[in-house]
């Protein structure tokens, strides 16, 4: 048995409209993530599932709302689905954090998991809890289509490590999810099938 895990990306937040990252820093979302947030509620509307889960974030929270209040679900937080800490990196900027610390921004572009940020949550850890959290929520819905709200770098991890593609490469394989975009995985007791990537919500 397996379930569908739709996988969206949180709306556009104040650091990310500038490329900072966010991580485990709550922030909020931008007017213009507010309303891809709306958008992701519209295609919930069109496409329901049984189930709406979110990272504890507050980004994450208010974007899946307007999905909950369009198909009158209560959504369920998984804390394995939190965002990477970025340590030294949070808040900044990849180009400030380069002129800060060259070396280490050398080594983060050439393999972000050999050479994480300094300070950072180790992505092959980040990748692992993610895994072990998108299982818990298929198991929890087995046949069934489940919304999951979450961030950018967890997602990409967890793609990397359920599709047997080497977890240094999450950044050149899937450059970006998009803000409220939808991805669509199959997700079985073993196996994962990725169904559809970045699907726009606004058609």
């Amino acid at each position: 048995m397996s379930a569908t895990l739709l996988l969206a990306r949180h709306g556009q937040t104040v650091w990310h409209a500038e490329n900072r990252y966010a991580g485990v820093s709550d922030v909020a979302l931008t007017d213009e993530g507010r309303r891809q947030a709306a958008r992701l509620g519209e295609w919930a509307a069109r496409n329901p599932v049984d189930a709406i889960w979110t990272s504890p974030l507050s980004r994450a929270i208010e974007t899946a709302a307007p999905a909950c209040e369009a198909l009158g679900l209560t959504p369920r937080r998984e804390p394995g689905l939190r965002e990477c800490d970025f340590g030294a990196a949070e808040g900044r900027t990849l180009a400030e954090f380069r002129r800060e610390h060259p070396e280490a921004a050398l080594g983060f572009t050439k393999d972000p998991v050999a050479h994480p940020f300094p300070g950072a949550e180790d992505p092959r850890a980040a990748a692992g809890r993610a895994v072990e959290a998108l299982r818990r929520v298929a198991g929890a819905h087995e046949g069934g289509r489940v919304l999951v709200v979450a961030h950018n770098t967890l997602l990409r991890l967890a793609l990397c490590e359920l599709l047997s593609i080497p977890l240094g490469n999450y950044r050149r394989v899937f450059p970006g999810l998009g803000n409220a975009a939808v991805t669509e995985l199959r997700l079985g007791h073993d196996t994962a099938s990725l169904l559809a990537l970045n699907l726009p919500t606004d058609g």
